[in-house]
């Protein structure tokens, strides 16, 4: 039986094994596949990886904060890993690793229309900042980045070939009216559900610039709404949140191991019956 997993470190939040199991199940393959949570801190992360073939796994999900070295163990990797330089699917075979990263197509099919053309803005510099705003280009659309640290901002900018955000708006608010696509790919999330203010002040973000021709995109998920994805509905934007995204970049995964057309309802329907006993998350 090919087994599958989610490999981070904290893991047990993931919704992955549930969305993941619920689709095997629906593709008639639940008696032939499998799939679990493995809590592999990062000082094991290159030794676990190495014994997953001998003990049956087919490939592995990656999230926080594996997804750097995924990239770095691996013989095969994708254009697009080697381009964000990060990895969050790897298959095995032949005595090799291959890494791919469905968080770019994941998001990109997420959307409710293309992007290309249109202007997007992605808040953060980490791996999920790196793959949206290289998602977000390599499909034609017009990429800024904006962090709290500029140098961060101008680097990954160069690195991407995207354009940063100007200085000077790390001490005002972002003028949202220049973008039509936003991302939010920092680890700012749950603040407002908690009864706090910090989250938009935190993205140096208006409640009040949000319209309805934005497409805002918050890739943290939780129990609650975040104060982002709050405040973007109050202005009529179209929201997108971290779990339709889930939903896709897992969809690409099992697509690329089983070779078969996943159940896109069926893994969503699995994480809307795991709401409430998750925490924050941010990935699979």
């Amino acid at each position: 039986m090919p087994r599958l997993a989610v490999i981070g470190h904290p893991v047990g939040h993931s919704l992955s094994p549930q969305m993941h199991t619920a689709a095997l199940r629906e593709m008639g393959l639940a008696g032939e596949w499998s799939y679990e949570a493995l809590d592999v801190p990062p000082d094991e992360f290159r030794r676990v990886i190495a014994g997953l073939p001998e003990g049956g796994f087919a490939g592995a999900n990656v999230t926080i904060p594996h997804k750097r070295a995924a990239f770095e163990i691996a013989d095969d990797p994708s254009e697009a890993v080697r381009a964000i330089g990060a990895a969050n699917t790897l298959s095995f075979g032949g005595g090799r690793v291959a890494a791919e990263n469905t968080d770019a197509p994941g998001l990109i099919a997420s959307l409710p229309e293309s992007p290309k053309g249109h202007r997007a803005l992605v808040l953060g510099a980490g791996g999920a900042a790196r793959a949206a705003a290289w998602a977000l280009a390599d499909v034609g659309a017009a990429v800024w980045i904006w962090n709290r640290t500029h140098r961060k901002t101008e680097q990954l900018a160069s690195e991407l070939r995207v354009r940063p955000v100007e200085p000077e708006a790390t001490h005002r608010s972002l003028q949202l009216g220049r973008y039509e696509v936003i991302v939010n790919a920092t680890s700012v999330g749950l603040g407002g559900s908690r009864g706090e203010g910090a989250d938009l002040k935190a993205l140096h973000l208006d409640a009040d610039s949000f319209t309805e021709r934005h497409v805002v995109v918050d890739l943290v998920y939780g129990a609650s709404e975040t104060e982002l994805v709050r405040a973007a509905r109050a202005g009529g934007a179209k929201v997108v949140d971290g779990r339709e995204v889930l939903v896709r970049q897992g969809a690409a995964s099992l697509r690329m191991w089983t070779k078969r057309e996943p159940p896109i309802e069926t893994m969503r329907q699995a994480i809307r019956q795991s709401d409430g006993r998750e925490e924050a998350s941010h990935g699979a």
